[in-house]
């Protein structure tokens, strides 16, 4: 492939692994960065200037690309169907990296930020593939802090969730970009087990040799600490919403890693070992 790749969300979790995966194929990749100063990316890669919300941006970096991974971030969905199009007039093919609240059964409407992303994406080519992601393991580092002291003090420890490892999301997008037979589908990105989040800190201790316990927080004390975090407290109902319905209804666990890459999704301990310097690091 001669055409560059575009990444966006290119510094993020995902997108690094996105753009590591792409190279390590051969393949040319242009980045859509806020900053290119601070990006930090291999020498290799094409960086331009452009913010996400911005079609004129996305147009012009998307200009002689084959394809774009395509990262909407926050909550908000203004712009999303402007973006979207001005993407899709050179970059055909899209991987959208959306999540697990997405169903197909219901109105886009009902479907978040998300459901809007990829019905803009629908409206405007056939080639894209959208990877529902449950949950990126790697936003458990929120306790990395609080690891180092022993105790991690949030609510609803009995919350269930299959989490996945950032470099699963990245080479099903890749195989998603660079291959055949994966356009018209959404994947159920997930990681190969279900567990609390008081079994996850108990991995994190067992791994990095700290001894850590859960401490149950109580739901409104929580919420106060995210909505004074987030300035709304509607996202801070929302939030712990969605945490005390995990507590009944855990996360499915999907096999969508294994249909888009050929391998097994990584356990969430095998995450852990992977970023055990960002845990005892962490001050």
């Amino acid at each position: 492939m001669n055409r560059p790749i575009l990444v966006t969300g290119a510094t993020g979790a995902t997108g690094r692994h996105v753009v590591a995966g792409l190279i390590a194929e051969g393949v040319p990749v242009r980045a859509l960065v806020r900053d290119p100063g601070t990006a930090r990316l291999p020498e290799e890669v094409e960086v331009v200037r452009g913010d996400i919300t911005d079609p004129e941006a996305v147009a012009s970096a998307a200009e002689g690309t084959a394809g774009a991974y395509l990262l909407w971030p926050g909550f908000d969905g203004d712009g999303v169907e402007e973006t979207v199009a001005a993407l899709a007039r050179h970059a055909r093919r899209i991987v959208h990296l959306s999540a697990s609240q997405v169903r197909d059964d219901r109105p886009a409407e009902e479907n978040g930020v998300w459901g809007r992303v990829e019905a803009a994406v629908r409206s405007v080519t056939d080639e894209w593939t959208f990877l529902r992601v449950t949950g990126l393991a790697t936003n458990t580092l929120m306790w990395a802090g609080q690891v180092s002291g022993g105790v991690v003090r949030a609510p609803y420890g009995d919350a269930s969730r299959s989490l996945v490892h950032e470099k699963d999301v990245a080479a099903a997008a890749v195989r998603a970009l660079l291959d055949d037979g994966h356009t018209g589908r959404s994947y159920d990105i997930t990681g190969p087990e279900t567990l609390t989040q008081s079994e996850q800190v108990r991995i994190i201790g067992e791994e990095t040799g700290v001894p850590v316990r859960w401490e149950e927080q109580p739901p409104e004390e929580a919420r106060e600490e995210v909505a004074r975090a987030m300035d709304d407290p509607d996202h801070a109902d929302a939030a712990l919403a969605h945490w005390a319905g995990l507590a009944v209804v855990p996360e499915p666990v999907g096999d969508g890693v294994r249909e888009a890459t050929g391998l097994p999704p990584r356990t969430y301990r095998e995450w852990v070992r992977d970023h055990l310097a960002d845990f005892t690091s962490a001050p």
